[in-house]
């Protein structure tokens, strides 16, 4: 029977957690723009772009150049922890994990820049499904180059 588990990891950038934070929760149409190679578009399906309970449909490619697409759910913004958490509806994450989970928080860092310190939270389908490093990879990807993006304007 499968387990609910915890994948955590961190990066860390030198742009400020405020300015990545702002990114992430509010701007994620423009991820197709700062991710080409990886993201193809961002849709907002239901609700704000920054608001709990709205829908927002990604496309990226995944395992070479095929293209896949998931929806998710805002579940929770933290302003104070600099934090967002969502839930994956449907889509490819859905077709490996019974439940996926992730949460984005943005830690100042006293010598500057900051720390992006990510939790997945996931159920495997099955025991032959492997832990989602690969979209722990990809995270790593978008948040590099959301960090060029801040420190280039």
């Amino acid at each position: 029977m499968a387990q609910i588990a915890q994948l955590e990891f961190k990066f860390d950038i030198k742009s400020s957690a405020e300015g990545f934070y702002q990114i992430f929760k509010c701007k994620p149409y423009i991820f197709p723009k700062l991710c080409p190679n990886l993201i193809k578009d961002c849709q907002l399906i239901n609700g704000n772009w920054d608001s709990v309970g709205s829908v927002r449909k990604w496309i990226y490619v995944s395992g070479g150049n095929s293209s896949e697409f998931h929806t998710e759910k805002i579940l929770a913004i933290d302003e104070k922890n600099k934090s967002v958490t969502c839930e994956m509806l449907e889509g490819g994450f859905t077709k490996l994990y019974k439940s996926y989970k992730y949460t984005v928080q943005a830690l100042d860092k006293a010598e500057g820049g900051c720390t992006v310190k990510s939790a997945i939270e996931y159920e495997k389908q099955s025991e032959d499904v492997p832990p989602p490093n690969m979209y722990a990879e990809m995270g790593c990807v978008i948040y590099k180059d959301i960090d060029t993006y801040l420190i280039n304007n």
